[in-house]
């Protein structure tokens, strides 16, 4: 059983709750039905449907169970963070060597967007700026390399 803390916002709650919900008031009984159907054709060892579903039924089963288990394990990301220092929840701006800005909010690895602004408290950049404070200076190793940023803003 996963002990680890899934910090979400609320919406991320809401958002993988109806994940949940789909999958097992819709998806699971359309899949159960498929299979009943497959099984009725006859010799399974060749049966592309029964297969097909069989395999669908393992990823539905097992998004299922992770889902269960991120929302079991859940933290609500508060939106009364502090705004002195860079915490889960944080939105910050952050400003690189070359003064172009760039605004994230720190969420948990399962909300994490990169191309939304929500990066992971767990990420390169998550993991430098999380504890610093406006006008604090970090370095990241990233896939890409070194970079330097500097803390502009913190909301």
């Amino acid at each position: 059983m996963n002990t680890n803390k899934t910090y979400l916002t609320d919406a991320g709650i809401q958002k993988l709750t109806r994940e949940l919900t789909e999958l097992t008031t819709k998806q699971r009984p359309e899949l159960a039905k498929r299979l009943r159907d497959a099984i009725k054709m006859g010799d399974l060892s060749e049966n592309a449907d029964y297969i097909a579903a069989k395999e669908d039924q393992a990823f539905i089963e097992g998004r299922i169970l992770e889902l269960q288990e991120m929302l079991r394990s859940s933290v609500l990301i508060s939106d009364q963070t502090s705004k002195q220092e860079v915490a889960i929840g944080s939105t910050v701006t952050i400003s690189e060597d070359d003064g172009v800005e760039e605004q994230y909010t720190l969420v948990g690895p399962a909300e994490a967007d990169p191309t939304t602004g929500m990066i992971s408290h767990e990420s390169p950049i998550g993991q430098a700026i999380i504890g610093k404070s406006i006008d604090d200076t970090v370095t990241v190793v990233t896939p890409g390399g070194k970079s330097t940023f500097k803390i502009i803003r913190l909301e």
